[in-house]
């Protein structure tokens, strides 16, 4: 099983939007302080054969998780881990910062324009985005909902990836969440646009809708863009992978049930290849 979305940001990396805006709607589950060896136990709990990590990045709100962390924690885990910076386009310097992760053996870059507040459509990012489609970039973006006040949710709806995409056809970009709660749009840019791709992490925290999203792939042919993702640590991949058993065993009278292949491919797929992650830094093949 392969993990596109695990956290491995520490609490001090929050600023101090965790305690004011976050703890109020997760309560005590401070999920920002899991070691390597924390991270470890639970990706072997679950069979996870790679894991992509990353942390936060959001400047106007104090939310930075340094490169130096990512690429630190990637290289104390026995788990095989790729490692993806976490940049804020609004930073004057962030083709900097994202020639220092390419520096440090980061592949891909989390984007977090929500609570960021930069808009993705803008055409002066275009530099950016050109950049990491030439370095073979993957470009996992959250969309969606947040818990934050502060969030700007229009800037968090997956629309804005379709026009970052025909923009830069070559881009590989992933939508977390299956874009919650606009998993519809969500599958139909997936359907259009080659390079696009979602995850569906957190998708069994909201049952009702993560069962619509899936039968919604099916019916829009986008099952082969839906990639595990566990938002460990959230979840764990095992408590991930029972939520998603869970969405696909449950029968609606008169509606369309998840098929099993659904389920296979997303449990079971390699999406590496397609995603351009599919080598290790020796060249060989994780």
């Amino acid at each position: 099983m392969i993990d596109v979305h695990t956290h491995c940001h520490r609490a001090e990396h929050w600023g101090p939007e965790w305690d004011k805006n976050w703890r109020p709607v997760y309560g005590g589950h401070d999920f920002a302080d899991q070691s390597p060896a924390v991270f470890d136990k639970a990706m072997k709990e679950a069979g996870v054969k790679v894991a992509c990590t990353f942390g936060l990045r959001a400047t106007r709100a104090g939310v930075d998780t340094p490169n130096e962390h990512v690429q630190w924690f990637c290289e104390n885990t026995d788990t095989p881990t790729i490692g993806f910076m976490s940049l804020d386009l609004s930073d004057d310097d962030v083709m900097d910062q994202l020639a220092d992760g390419l520096a440090r053996g980061l592949r891909g870059v989390k984007l977090y324009p929500v609570l960021a507040h930069f808009d993705p459509r803008d055409t002066k990012h275009d530099a950016f985005y050109r950049a990491a489609t030439e370095a073979g970039l993957v470009l996992l973006w959250h969309m969606g909902a947040t818990p934050s006040p502060e969030g700007m949710l229009e800037l968090s709806q997956p629309l804005v990836v379709d026009e970052v995409a025909r923009r830069h056809p070559e881009l590989v970009q992933i939508i977390a969440h299956m874009g919650h709660p606009w998993q519809r749009e969500t599958m139909i840019i997936l359907r259009k646009n080659r390079r696009v791709f979602s995850d569906v992490s957190a998708s069994w925290a909201r049952p009702m809708d993560g069962r619509l999203a899936l039968v919604r792939a099916q019916e829009w042919g986008a099952v082969d863009k839906l990639l595990f993702g566990s938002d460990f640590a959230l979840w764990t991949p095992a408590q991930a992978v029972a939520g998603l058993r869970e969405l696909a065993a449950t029968k609606v009278s008169g509606m369309p049930d998840v098929h099993p292949d659904t389920l296979a491919q997303i449990l079971d797929g390699n999406p590496l290849a397609a995603l351009g992650l599919d080598k290790r830094p020796d060249g060989a093949t994780w």
